[in-house]
């Protein structure tokens, strides 16, 4: 198993990626530290993984002592940190009218400044036991649909703290830093926000291929592979790395116009 004996905090665990990222650690022999605000989706996560290789911390991540508390809790239980996955994200609609100083502070918070508290928080433990950090980042990161312009603008700003840290840590103390961005993903959260938005129960099933190639959006699961592929040695010296998980390029994308696609006369 590629985390056997290992130690790693997934923070926003309770649902969605992170919990796939948890249960896969799990399998790959990990204990987990369960890392959410809201104590029913940790405890029903802890419940379903099984007590004897996790444990939950439910703490806001912004407040100001978390994450020494965090990193505390993680140690009492197992001695040792291998891992951290930032998982946890404030997801929210804000465009340029709605988008006030004090509401981007606030996304800011959740999404970039409590990524970096939890590093400096875990670093020492890090360093010790030459383990690696994967930030979870969004495709948005490149730019974002016009209503996500706050989630948007924390997510580009976590792959700069990503591509830095993964440079300096990585070369005075062999910690690695990654991140991965996925793209659009089946989570509850996000088939509930889009129903919220006005589409039908089961969207997901009519997905157009311009922005599902396949004919599906990803699930869970298959951004945790990714993840736990980071979090092992399999991935080598890698580090400082943004691994964009869509399907189809981010960058660089131009999309026919023709008669299909331009208005005719």
């Amino acid at each position: 198993m590629r985390l056997d004996g290992k130690t790693i905090i997934v923070t926003g665990s309770g649902t969605g990626i992170g919990k796939a990222i948890a249960k896969l650690c799990i399998d790959e022999g990990a204990h987990v530290v369960i890392s959410d605000k809201d104590e029913k989706l940790a405890a029903e996560t802890v419940e379903e993984l099984g007590q004897e290789k996790t444990i939950a911390h439910i703490r806001d991540l912004t407040d100001e002592d978390c994450p020494t508390e965090l990193i505390a809790l993680a140690k009492e239980r197992s001695g040792r940190i291998d891992g951290l996955v930032n998982n946890a994200a404030f997801v929210t609609w804000s465009d340029i009218e709605s988008t006030k100083p004090d509401y981007f502070k606030k996304v800011l918070d959740v999404n970039l400044v409590a990524p970096l508290a939890l590093i400096q928080a875990a670093l020492p433990e890090l360093k010790r036991n030459k383990g690696c950090v994967v930030n979870i980042g969004s495709v948005n990161a490149h730019c974002g649909e016009p209503a996500l312009l706050a989630y948007s603008a924390s997510k580009g700003g976590l792959s700069t703290l990503t591509r830095n840290l993964g440079d300096s840590l990585m070369q005075e103390h062999g910690v690695r830093v990654n991140q991965v961005n996925p793209g659009w993903v089946l989570t509850e959260n996000e088939a509930a926000r889009k129903q919220d938005h006005g589409l039908k129960d089961d969207w997901y099933q009519d997905i157009p291929k311009k922005f599902a190639p396949s004919g599906r959006i990803f699930v869970p699961m298959e951004i945790a592979t990714t993840v736990v592929h980071l979090l092992s040695k399999d991935c080598g010296p890698v580090s400082g790395q943004i691994f964009d998980l869509e399907q189809y390029p981010m960058i660089g994308r131009n999309p026919p116009k023709d008669e299909e696609t331009v208005p005719q006369k």
